[in-house]
């Protein structure tokens, strides 16, 4: 067993870390004020094949695996919350359902321009009354001629203000449940795609979402993703992936305030010695390393399984909850050592906490992590 990383992988992540450092980090409070991350910054992940790190060369992609991606996002995550989400979202659910589940036309179509940064995607599954409970969603799409048209919404849709095609899951056969539903490529110019205001959110400043509406939307037979009724096991599928680089994203962030943190508790002097030598702020620090380093072997080994080809539901949800809750710890003991100044907006703390917050609801709750994880469990058992 090898746990070191190979030699390539080694030298993306530094050079992602480089760039977080010279371009990303200096405005990390301007983003947060304008709630906008400066076109030329995207354009600029973008023509560094930011957007399509796992794909195939062959299809736009840089071809570095989802070990690879998870590397780079570890180290974006080192920033604002909103450059992992805005590629999470459009890379590792997105995109990823049509490289999953599409045929080579729509990858030729499709994924090549979206794994080349020239287009963007978001993911359409959440619904008002379907979040957690994917498989009941109400979105429909039935079909005349050669032709789909959908009607429904879908909300808090991450990139859907702006994307270029979203990956829309509606039901063509209610009476099936999960096995009626189907994935469909809707592109933002087809007739009934309506975008709706952008949502004002708690923390994630220049990462958007908002309501999609479809009203009759037309869209092609081309355009639907795989077989009728295969959009549920499309969507699952892509989750998986979009669960361990979302944990990925995570343990950067906490691992960004553990670094601020012991800077801080190294500098901040009181009762006439550093902070640091207190017992109380060490026992933090050290919970704080611990539970990154858990986390961060997860998301590698979650990843691992990912590239060999492996079944990873049961640890994408794993990593899901634990690096998700772990990052809310580690922000709330970062604010904690830092005090007064971790509350103060100026500081990337404040941000940070707020951040993570929705870690633990999006791309599926802690609660729904753990009815996988207990129902696998309990399968066992009954198999024995």
């Amino acid at each position: 067993m090898d746990f070191n990383l190979p030699e390539e992988l080694i030298e993306l992540k530094k050079s992602v870390r480089e760039f977080v450092g010279n371009e990303l980090l200096p405005i990390q409070q301007q983003v947060e004020k304008e709630d906008k991350i400066p076109d030329e910054v995207l354009k600029k992940m973008a023509s560094l094949g930011y957007f399509g790190f796992p794909f195939p060369e062959k299809y736009g992609g840089v071809e570095i695996g989802y070990l690879g991606y998870c590397l780079a996002l570890e180290e974006l995550g080192r920033a604002n919350a909103a450059y992992s989400n805005i590629i999470g979202a459009h890379t590792s659910i997105g995109s990823s359902s049509i490289y999953y589940g599409g045929n080579e036309a729509q990858k030729q179509k499709y994924l090549i321009p979206l794994a080349e940064g020239k287009k963007l995607a978001a993911f359409g599954l959440t619904e008002p009354g379907a979040g957690s409970d994917a498989a009941g969603i109400r979105t429909t799409a039935y079909k005349k001629g050669d032709h789909y048209y959908i009607n429904g919404q879908k909300i808090w849709i991450t990139n859907g203000p702006y994307a270029d095609v979203v990956v829309v899951y509606a039901s063509t056969d209610k009476t099936l449940g999960p096995k009626g539903v189907s994935a469909f490529i809707v592109e933002k110019n087809f007739p009934g795609f309506v975008v709706g205001k952008t949502d004002e959110k708690m923390g994630l400043k220049g990462s958007h979402t908002c309501t999609l509406y479809f009203e009759d939307c037309e869209v092609p037979e081309e355009n639907r993703i795989g077989p009728e009724g295969t959009g549920f096991y499309t969507a699952m599928k892509t989750l998986d992936g979009g669960r361990i680089t979302l944990a990925a994203g995570a343990v950067g962030a906490a691992q960004a305030l553990l670094d601020l943190s012991v800077k801080h508790a190294t500098e901040r002097v009181q009762f006439g010695k550093p902070i640091g030598a207190n017992q109380a702020i060490q026992w933090m620090l050290a919970d704080m390393e611990v539970e990154i380093h858990a986390a961060r072997l997860m998301t590698y080994h979650a990843a691992w399984k990912l590239d060999n080809g492996q079944r990873v539901s049961h640890e994408a949800a794993m990593v899901k909850v634990y690096a998700s809750e772990m990052a809310n710890r580690v922000a709330d003991k970062a604010l904690q050592i830092h005090g007064g100044l971790g509350y103060m907006q100026e500081y990337s703390i404040e941000r940070a906490y707020r951040d993570a917050r929705i870690l633990r609801i999006y791309e599926g709750t802690s609660e729904v992590q753990r009815m996988i994880i207990a129902e696998d469990l309990l399968k066992a058992v009954r198999k024995d």
